[in-house]
């Protein structure tokens, strides 16, 4: 008797736990991540570059492009190999450290200057001038002031790349805090906030986009800015390897640094991407919207 009550005990539990056991799938199934409604375009833009590498492969093979000016992918990577691993990553490390010391330092002071002419009228009035004259003045034409001033040192180089990157985050530093919408200024002064305390929560993060859309723009602009610093009185970098291939008349090694550039570059835009994403990834933008739809 008192095992059929336990048997019948054990299979109420049975019973009773196995709805429990199916209702917490759908909540497992919600808590899924939600699928990249942009995958296969995604993987597309990545195998996109090697299918146009693959094409020149082949048109250079056939003799439809001229070799000589239009070297193979395969020559180039074979070039690349054959500087060696050592030499190719001096090469690569002085470039690279050259581009974010010059973009740190041209970053920072954009920062503050750009937040103080935003916040401030008169400065902006008074500085705004100069600013707009000296943005308009070609990279090439600052390298002759600085080797005059400077020498031939690191200085002039990293002096030229952080201007190349100043100008385009000061710019969007002050374009995003004059931006802000006037309501969100006006909800601040009604909660009695204090310019510190305006600036901070309401101020920066209402201008944050548009800075981080200047920070991506003068990253390149410095990797821009480090050839032409590279291209004179420079022994190593991938500037260097540039006027080295175009000297001695070798367009292999002239594509090859060129095709890693290209690639530092994308790296180093993906890198301050996902700190973007990551920072404004409370926004609510219409893009999220659209790709929240699409998934459902």
């Amino acid at each position: 008797m008192s095992r059929t009550v336990r048997q019948i005990g054990i299979a109420a539990d049975d019973s009773l736990a196995l709805p429990n056991r199916g209702s917490t799938e759908p909540i497992r199934r919600g808590l899924a991540r939600p699928r990249d409604p942009l995958r296969h375009w995604r993987i597309a833009g990545v195998a996109l570059p090697f299918a146009f590498l693959a094409c020149v492969e082949v048109l250079v093979r056939l003799s439809v492009l001229p070799e000589h000016l239009v070297p193979a992918p395969s020559t180039i990577a074979q070039t690349l190999w054959e500087l060696g691993g050592a030499r190719l990553g001096r090469h690569v490390g002085a470039s690279c450290v050259r581009v974010l010391t010059g973009f740190g330092l041209g970053a920072m002071l954009a920062l503050l200057l750009g937040a103080a002419m935003g916040l401030s009228r008169r400065l902006d009035a008074l500085l705004d001038p100069a600013f707009q004259a000296l943005r308009a003045i070609p990279s090439l034409a600052w390298v002759p002031i600085l080797l005059l001033w400077m020498g031939i040192d690191e200085a002039p180089k990293i002096t030229l790349i952080a201007i190349g990157a100043f100008f385009p985050v000061q710019l969007s530093v002050v374009a995003g805090i004059r931006d802000v919408d006037r309501k969100l200024i006006e909800l601040g002064e009604v909660h009695r906030l204090d310019q510190r305390a305006l600036f901070i929560r309401i101020l920066l993060p209402a201008s944050l986009p548009q800075i981080f859309t200047g920070l991506r723009t003068g990253l390149s602009l410095a990797w821009m800015f480090m050839v032409a610093a590279e291209l004179i009185a420079a022994t190593r970098g991938l500037g260097y390897l540039l006027s080295d291939g175009r000297e001695t008349g070798r367009p292999d090694l002239v594509f090859g640094a060129i095709l890693l550039l290209a690639l530092l570059g994308k790296l180093s835009d993906s890198v301050l991407k996902a700190i973007e994403a990551h920072t404004l990834s409370w926004r609510d933008t219409a893009t999220d919207q659209r790709s929240s739809r699409s998934v459902r």
